[in-house]
């Protein structure tokens, strides 16, 4: 069965994926995944806009076996094209038998907002929190949908961009408002989605109990975030081993991962206070229990279950 991408998004839904995100992290930080680390390789075309990455993600989880494989081309915004593409198999864990192969870019899109929506539900107390936006791209508008569904009663959306007019207009689409980074960075929730190579957060706009979601710069070079919010915060992270290895922000600034949020969620570990770095890089656990949805809703659509 291949599953293209309208499929997807015919059936994936944040109502689904968060809930179904939360237990999988939590099932990750138990040791119930196998999941070893991201093979990435370079793929240089000679004349830089062509330059890119190609990545394999394996996993183990349940009943199923999954594997993506990801490209990430900046060149192709030039080109009108989506700079992440990737696919998902799906195989079962006790044949081998594959199962699908669907289009993975919109899942990886959701699950990432996702992992985002259950970490601001599990570390922020406030129930209306203000929340400033670094970025203007996909992600961006991928975790307003999601990060409203967890906090609906959130008040204020602030959004900053390098490129204004890309600011205003997510601002127009979303009911936010475009504002000078200071601006952006001071409110409760700081939700970093750029594509920078170095950091464009600084810790001197933070307040003291400021939660930071880390979601750009995945690599081990590259920053979004300065030392000062690296080293005044508590750093959680989806998972400790793989951001400690691909994270540019954690280990150029010498920062450590106190917390997964697996464990904080399964109460095994206290939700940490003050000032908090939530750090995603993404995981094929999130794939797989992003595609093990797909596959699900669409095999009950094709047995006509749900209908009227």
């Amino acid at each position: 069965m291949y599953i293209p991408e309208h499929e997807v998004r015919s059936v994936l839904t944040y109502e689904a994926l968060i809930p179904a995100i939360r237990q999988a992290l939590i099932e990750y930080s138990a040791g119930r995944v196998e999941q070893p680390a991201r093979m990435v390789l370079r793929a240089r075309g000679g004349d830089g806009r062509s330059d890119g990455w190609f990545a394999v993600m394996p996993v183990i989880a349940g009943d199923l076996m999954g594997v993506k494989t990801v490209t990430f081309y900046p060149g192709n915004a030039e080109l009108g094209l989506h700079t992440h593409m990737a696919m998902i198999e799906l195989l079962r864990r006790s044949t081998g038998e594959p199962l699908a192969v669907m289009d993975g870019r919109l899942i990886t899109e959701m699950r990432t907002a996702a992992v985002s929506a259950v970490a601001l539900d599990a570390l922020t107390a406030k129930r209306a929190p203000s929340l400033g936006i670094l970025g203007s791209g996909v992600q961006a508008r991928s975790h307003i949908s999601a990060l409203r569904l967890v906090r609906p009663e959130i008040r204020e959306i602030r959004v900053w961009s390098r490129t204004a007019e890309n600011a205003r207009n997510l601002a127009e689409e979303t009911g936010a408002r475009a504002v000078a980074i200071g601006e952006a960075a001071a409110c409760d929730v700081v939700l970093t989605v750029t594509s920078s190579t170095a950091p464009v957060l600084e810790g001197r706009w933070l307040a003291p109990d400021a939660l930071v979601i880390a979601v750009g710069a995945t690599g081990a070079i590259l920053r979004e975030l300065d030392d000062a919010v690296m080293l005044t915060s508590t750093v959680v992270a989806e998972s400790r081993s793989c951001a400690e290895r691909e994270s540019g922000d954690i280990r150029l600034s010498g920062a450590r991962v106190q917390w997964e949020i697996g464990e904080i969620l399964a109460a095994t570990a206290k939700a940490p206070s003050g000032r908090i770095v939530f750090k995603s890089v993404g995981m094929g656990i999130e794939d797989l229990t992003g595609a093990r949805l797909v596959w699900e809703a669409l095999g009950r659509a094709k047995n006509g279950e749900g209908q009227g």
